[in-house]
């Protein structure tokens, strides 16, 4: 299939889940980007108020296999739409709960539940991209995909602080839940699920967590190459502003720059995977790259210097976000159209539940021995899952044995045709 054959309709899909990812994003994110405002004007300490940016996190642990199921069951439009009208439910929820209720136990409850909620889009969306674009245009698109979570991220770096140190936590909760009432009407318009052909679905054979541990070797490493990821965004924020002495409004400022500039780098990731004709071959390289970088910003932290730290900063957390997209791509096409929505879930489950676990712990680390040492220590992470990811010929050998027309390359096509 050309690029003509899956324009405009297919790049009007992916433009709707960029939003409802991307806004989705910013309500998970809100939480962390309210730490500083939690510590320095509500008391919270760092461990604290990290348990709190990890509430979304959990509850998005919680249902993202179940969203998954529930997507390869009923498909992507109808996952969509009821989950972003209950994330935007659950949103108001915490609003009320973060100006009514005392202490914060019911706004932690309720982040959790917005987290559960919004986890529909993470699946649903891989599976209607991969649906909707070959196997040759795949990366790139799934690479412009991925960058809705770094340009939530950007978004929420500048706007959350700002809303909560002049209207409150409530007012920087709402900006989420504005957008993700907008992504929900965006999606209503233009959602259409992909057209998987009989003889495709029918090719599908067997399980393809039985057939291999690849899949599972995916997952792990990109448990590992997250942790760094988290880190990154979670105490970036805090530590230069606490660690530099820069004003929340610079160190926001960086912290978005380098979420936006992670954006481009998950594009060039994804257009390079297409032009090397692997998806995995990439992430070693990343993975390296990445705990060189983490060695280098902790030096540099180590020594007091602001300006190298914060160009190294960028530098690492554009490499540590690069393999989202790669690996997110090799397991739908390695799960194929029956097992790709449990498949991804279970992908981001595990993404998800390191996220939600370190940021307390993290936190807690930091107040002991400081940020620089935290990045050296993390810098072991990328570095276990170098020989953890699996080669090609193990990626394409389980796609083969999934699926009896052995098409490993392409198990999920894009629809060729549409009625207008």
């Amino acid at each position: 299939m050309n690029a003509a054959a899956i324009a405009p309709r297919s790049w009007a899909m992916l433009a709707v889940m960029v939003l409802g990812q991307a806004s989705t994003t910013v309500v998970t994110a809100t939480p962390a980007f309210l730490i500083p405002y939690l510590h320095a004007e509500q008391g919270m300490s760092l461990a604290s108020a990290g348990m709190l940016a990890g509430a979304p996190s959990l509850g998005l642990v919680l249902t993202l296999i179940a969203w998954g199921a529930l997507t390869d069951r009923f498909g992507e439009r109808r996952v969509i739409l009821t989950g972003l009208s209950l994330t935007t439910l659950a949103v108001g929820a915490s609003m009320a709960a973060a100006a009514f209720a005392p202490g914060f136990v019911w706004l932690g409850v309720a982040l959790v539940a917005s987290g559960a909620m919004s986890a529909c889009i993470n699946n649903a969306s891989g599976r209607l991209i991969t649906g909707w674009f070959p196997v040759e245009r795949r990366g790139f698109a799934m690479g412009i995909r991925q960058t809705c979570q770094p340009v939530g991220m950007a978004i929420a770096a500048l706007a959350v602080p700002a809303l909560a140190n002049a209207w409150g936590v409530a007012a920087a909760l709402a900006f989420g839940g504005a957008l993700t009432l907008l992504s929900l009407i965006a999606c209503a318009a233009v959602v259409v699920d992909p057209q998987i052909p009989a003889q495709k679905l029918a090719a599908v054979s067997s399980n393809p967590y039985r057939e291999s541990g690849t899949l599972a070797r995916i997952h792990a490493v990109s448990v590992l190459l997250v942790i760094p990821q988290f880190v990154l965004t979670s105490f970036g924020l805090v530590w230069f502003v606490i660690g530099f002495g820069w004003s929340e409004l610079a160190a926001g400022a960086l912290v978005a720059a380098a979420q936006l500039i992670g954006a481009g780098g998950r594009i060039l990731a994804g257009s390079w995977s297409d032009r090397a004709g692997s998806r995995l071959r990439p992430i070693r390289i990343i993975a390296v790259a990445c705990a060189a970088l983490l060695i280098v910003a902790a030096a540099f932290g180590w020594a007091d210097w602001a300006i190298p730290a914060a160009i190294v900063y960028v530098l690492v957390s554009c490499v540590s976000v690069a393999d989202n997209g790669l690996a997110f791509t090799a397991v739908a096409e390695i799960a194929g159209p029956r097992w790709s929505g449990r498949a991804l879930g279970a992908q981001n489950t595990g993404q998800f539940l390191a996220s939600g676990l370190l940021p307390p712990a993290i936190g807690a680390l930091i107040a002991v021995l400081g940020v620089p040492t935290v990045l050296a220590l993390v810098a072991i992470a990328p570095l276990i899952a170098v020989p953890l990811v699996p080669s090609e010929r193990d990626a394409h050998a389980t796609a083969t044995r999934t699926f009896r027309s052995g098409r490993a390359a392409s198990p999920v096509e894009a629809p060729s045709e549409r009625a207008s």
